[in-house]
């Protein structure tokens, strides 16, 4: 564990000692290193599901994926910075890459967290550097607002979050998921005992978000600059997942008479939102609605308690995180050039950049689960063990699906397809850089179709 974190520390006075001109090689090439280092954790399976233990960090099959995305992503947000922070004053170009370093050391120490109440305080550290990067390095004035509904939404949902973790100390005397997963179910009856529940999952709903509670999203998504659209998209948001598997733990006997008024919302939250994206003619904010339909999925395999609904959210979780990362770089490389977030404005790109185009068609195929990459096996294996809850959920499920595929196409249709409008002359050529951050993204998913037991958690 150590070899990553300490290397992770090291970031932070490299990128404020390194020579100006060497400033973003040095630090690409660092995080590039600790990335493929990660990967070593996949290899260290134990009899008892944890390893590389100390007495407060550990991985297991299920927080091991998540640590190893955090770490893959680090370089690919410096990589798709990299163009539009070159005219920044030196100072500020450091402290941005200190705020991304900062935030994959407190992502790397939640996902490993062994202790409940370390979890929770590295969960709420993650806030400010995101809070940060959102409000200073925005495009738009109302970054502020955004970064305002992102803090309170957060803040407000988490609060009960600590009060529960308290309780659960008092109650069982002990935190550390090493012990909780032996204790006997506690008898969970009294309506108090059902607030308790609600204020362990409230904060993680909020974070996934289940729809409903996912204002703060779209806001944050579509000021952020577009490293803190990769990470919000790809990591942040599974922090509630995680979380929320974590918790089952301890929740296993009150979730089954508690988890209808949830799962019905997350089901018609992958409908609801599906349907936003296919009005959307903002390209950034259509991504970010794609991911509370995604996240729906994902809260409903979840709570429906079975090893193929848990399976299948992490993989879905995974293979999300690319995939909605590798079209927030997309859309930043239309941004760039054309100045505008505007489907109505950007349109038959096919025609300028077309490579590009071929990066859209994977990107969107991927988003739509296309076969045999790992988004659809995930989001077969949760609507199979949703199908043997109820089966009126494969109503839901099954539209959620058709409208996917629906807002997948209008997107890639509109923006690559058509004429060229006229307003658009001289547009930049593409980049390798763009290029490498897009083979960077979309490789993985494809690798994983040849080994997804690598990211499908307990099931093995």
């Amino acid at each position: 564990m150590l070899k990553i974190l300490i290397p992770t520390l090291m970031l932070i006075p490299t990128t404020w000692f390194a020579p100006t001109k060497w400033l973003w090689p040095l630090t690409l090439m660092s995080s590039l290193l600790i990335a493929v280092t990660s990967f070593s954790w996949f290899k260290s399976t134990s009899e008892v599901g944890w390893t590389t233990l100390n007495s407060y960090m550990a991985t297991d099959p299920l927080s091991t994926p998540l640590l190893a995305l955090t770490c893959w992503l680090l370089p690919l947000m410096i990589l798709a910075s990299q163009h539009h922070m070159s005219n920044e004053p030196l100072n500020r170009q450091r402290t941005y890459l200190t705020l991304l370093t900062s935030l994959q050391f407190f992502l790397i120490l939640a996902f490993s967290a062994t202790e409940l109440i370390m979890f929770y305080v590295m969960f709420e550290a993650t806030l400010l550097p995101t809070l940060m990067i959102i409000t200073r390095w925005g495009n738009q004035a109302e970054r502020l607002n955004a970064g305002m509904y992102f803090l309170f939404y957060t803040l407000a949902s988490s609060l009960p979050l600590l009060v529960a973790l308290l309780i659960l100390q008092n109650t069982s005397g002990t935190l550390s998921l090493l012990t909780l997963q032996y204790m006997s179910p506690m008898s969970l009856t009294t309506h108090a005992d059902k607030l308790w529940w609600v204020g362990c999952l409230l904060a993680f709903l909020v974070k996934m978000p289940l729809y409903g509670v996912h204002l703060w999203l779209p806001k944050a998504h579509v000021e952020a600059p577009i490293a803190g659209s990769m990470i919000l998209a790809a990591v942040l948001l599974k922090l509630g997942g995680f979380g929320m598997m974590r918790m089952m733990l301890v929740l296993e006997p009150l979730t089954k008479e508690m988890l209808y008024p949830f799962i019905v919302f997350a089901l018609w939250g992958i409908v609801m939102a599906g349907s936003i994206c296919l009005r959307q003619t903002d390209l950034k904010s259509l991504i970010a609605y794609s991911s509370v339909s995604h996240m729906g999925l994902v809260v409903a395999g979840i709570l429906v308690q079975t090893p193929w609904g848990f399976a299948g959210a992490l993989i879905l979780m995974i293979a999300h995180g690319l995939t909605s990362s590798a079209l927030f770089c997309l859309a930043n490389t239309n941004y760039e050039r054309i100045h505008s977030r505007s489907i109505l404005l950007a349109r038959g790109l096919q025609v300028v950049l077309p490579l590009m185009t071929t990066w859209w068609f994977f990107a969107s195929m991927a988003n739509l689960a296309l076969p045999p990459l790992p988004n659809l096996m995930g989001e077969l294996m949760i609507i199979t063990s949703l199908i043997g809850w109820s089966y009126w959920t494969l109503a839901l499920t099954g539209t959620g699906m058709l409208i996917t595929a629906s807002y997948s196409m209008y997107m890639f249709i509109t923006t690559q397809r058509g004429p060229l409008p006229n307003h658009l002359v001289a547009l930049d050529p593409s980049h390798t850089r763009e290029h490498l951050i897009m083979a960077l993204h979309l490789l993985p998913l494809i690798l994983l179709i040849l080994n997804p037991q690598l990211i499908s958690g307990w099931v093995n």
